[in-house]
C-alpha cells in the first residue's frame, strides 16, 4: 500500500506559497505552456541535464482539462517550478486539480508536487514508484541543497496515494485519462497518461527526442515495450524530453534504433572479451553521435547496458 503523508504535504505546500509570496512575484511567474490539442497543455523543458544553470527545467509536464477538474502530469524539477506550474495551471483554468500523475521517480520530474498538494488532489503513480523514490530521496535533497541551494525536508517529499498496477481511468468531467504502469523500462516505475479525447499519450521519458535516451531501468526491457507503446492509437505523442511529435511508428524509431545499436554492440564486446573500459571507449559510439548530451550520459548507458547482458544466457 502506498504511504499517506498529508500533514507534511499541506504545511509543505504552505511554507512554498509563504516563501514565493515573500521573494515578489517573479518568483511566481508561471511557467510557458502550449496547448497542443484541446485542453492538453504542455510545457517543453529545456534539452539539457538537471542543473541550475537551467534552474532544472528540463522535463516536459502537461496538464489536461476535464469540465470538472485537472489533471497535472509531473510537477518538475524543483519546488519553485511546481509552484510556476501550478502558476501555469491557473491562467489557463479555474478549475480545481483533482489528480497529479508522477510518470517515474527522476528529481526533474516530480520535485515540484508540493504545490499541488491539498485535500482535494490526489496523486498517482507506478504501483513501484514509492519504494524507488524513497530509495533515492536523500541523494536528491542533498543536490537540491548543493547545487540548487533549496533545502526541502524529507518528510515534505510527496508521495503518490493511488497506485497503477496495471492499467487506471481517471475521470476529469466529460474526459478520461488512462494511466498505464510498465514493466521495467527506462525505470522500474514507468507510468504512461493516455487522453482518449484527443489521442495525447504522455509519454514522459519512455520517450526521448533530441536529448539521448537514459538506460536507469532495463535495456532489454525497454526493447520489449517499445513495440507495444508504438501500437497505442496516439495522434500526439509527449516525450519526456525534446518536442511533441505525431504518432505512429515514426516518433519511437531513432530511440529504438539506438537501444538497439547499444544491445548489439554490447553483445559484440562481450562475445569479443572486451573489458568494461574498452566497450565504454568503442560501443555505440556511431550511434550515440546523433543525439543531444551524448557525451553526458551514453557511456553511462554502456556501463549499464554491459553489467545487464554480461550473464544473459
Amino acid at each position: 500500500m502506498l504511504h499517506r503523508y498529508a500533514g507534511a504535504v499541506l504545511l509543505a505546500a504552505a511554507a512554498l506559497h509563504a516563501a514565493a509570496a515573500a521573494q515578489g512575484g517573479a518568483a511566481l511567474e508561471p511557467l510557458a505552456a502550449t496547448e497542443v490539442a484541446p485542453g492538453v497543455h504542455v510545457h517543453s523543458g529545456a534539452v539539457d541535464d538537471w542543473v541550475p544553470g537551467n534552474g532544472g527545467d528540463v522535463a516536459n509536464l502537461g496538464f489536461v482539462v476535464g469540465s470538472r477538474c485537472v489533471a497535472v502530469i509531473d510537477t518538475g524539477g524543483t519546488p519553485q517550478l511546481g509552484l510556476r506550474w501550478r502558476a501555469a495551471v491557473e491562467r489557463a483554468t479555474r478549475l480545481p486539480v483533482c489528480f497529479v500523475f508522477d510518470t517515474h521517480a527522476h528529481p526533474d520530474h516530480v520535485l515540484g508536487n508540493a504545490a499541488f498538494a491539498g485535500p482535494d488532489t490526489r496523486f498517482v503513480a507506478s504501483a513501484k514508484f514509492n519504494a524507488a523514490m524513497a530509495a533515492r530521496a536523500p541523494y536528491f535533497l542533498r543536490a537540491l541543497e548543493r547545487d540548487f541551494g533549496v533545502r526541502v525536508a524529507a518528510d515534505a517529499l510527496v508521495y503518490p496515494t493511488v497506485a497503477v498496477d496495471g492499467t487506471q481511468e481517471f475521470d476529469l468531467g466529460g474526459r478520461v485519462l488512462v494511466a498505464q504502469s510498465w514493466p521495467t523500462a527506462h525505470t522500474d516505475n514507468d507510468l504512461t497518461v493516455y487522453d482518449r479525447s484527443t489521442r495525447t499519450l504522455f509519454a514522459s521519458d519512455l520517450l526521448f527526442v533530441q536529448h539521448i535516451p537514459v538506460v536507469d531501468g532495463k535495456l532489454k526491457g525497454w526493447l520489449r515495450t517499445l513495440p507495444e507503446l508504438a501500437r497505442i492509437d496516439a495522434a500526439l505523442v509527449v516525450p519526456g524530453h525534446g518536442p511533441t511529435r505525431s504518432g505512429g511508428p515514426d516518433a519511437w524509431k531513432p530511440q529504438q534504433e539506438y537501444l538497439e545499436a547499444l544491445q548489439r554492440e554490447t553483445r559484440a564486446a562481450l562475445k569479443s572479451g572486451k573489458t568494461l573500459p574498452q566497450a565504454v571507449d568503442s560501443v555505440g559510439i556511431e550511434a550515440a553521435a546523433r543525439w543531444q548530451l551524448a557525451e553526458r550520459f551514453h557511456r553511462r548507458n554502456v556501463t549499464a547496458a554491459f553489467a545487464e547482458l554480461e550473464w544473459e544466457d
